[in-house]
């Protein structure tokens, strides 16, 4: 019996925790004006390849789920508005790499600093120093959980 009731209390933990950092997440995306520049998809492809040197458009599609045609439409978007540029292959002519550009850079340096500063005003003026420390202490086991396949 305690073993069920166990399971039962990690599954309530289980959605409650999805249910309260899926509202933070979309919090933070309300409160970053940058957001109405581009889809949450666009936005993904950008932090991809802050992430990486460069990558194809179709390692980019198969990382993002979407068809090499919706990742073509996505690119164009992107380079575009100047986010991101084309580079020819240095080993395969046919091949096109994508590297973030500057201005890709700058955007993302922009939303985080947003997101960032509407986090620091929150906690600030709605936490108590115990619920920051409680917070602070969570970090390891979300990061784990962040961490985990």
């Amino acid at each position: 019996m305690a073993a069920s009731t166990s399971d039962d209390n990690a599954l309530h933990l289980a959605t409650e925790l999805r249910t309260v950092v899926t509202r933070l997440v979309k919090k933070l995306r309300a409160h970053s004006p940058t957001r109405e520049k581009l889809s949450l998809t666009e936005r993904s492809v950008v932090r991809l390849l802050d992430q990486h040197a460069h990558l194809l458009p179709s390692e980019l599609a198969e990382m993002e789920k979407v068809t090499t045609q919706s990742m073509s439409q996505i690119l164009r978007h992107l380079a575009e508005r100047g986010y991101v540029l084309r580079q020819p292959s240095p080993t395969d002519r046919r091949k096109v790499h994508i590297v973030l550009a500057d201005a890709g850079r700058q955007l993302l340096q922009t939303a985080r600093q947003e997101r960032d500063e509407w986090l620091h005003t929150v906690l600030t003026e709605q936490c108590s120093a115990a619920e920051v420390a409680a917070l602070q202490q969570a970090l390891p086991v979300l990061t784990k959980l962040v961490a985990s396949e």
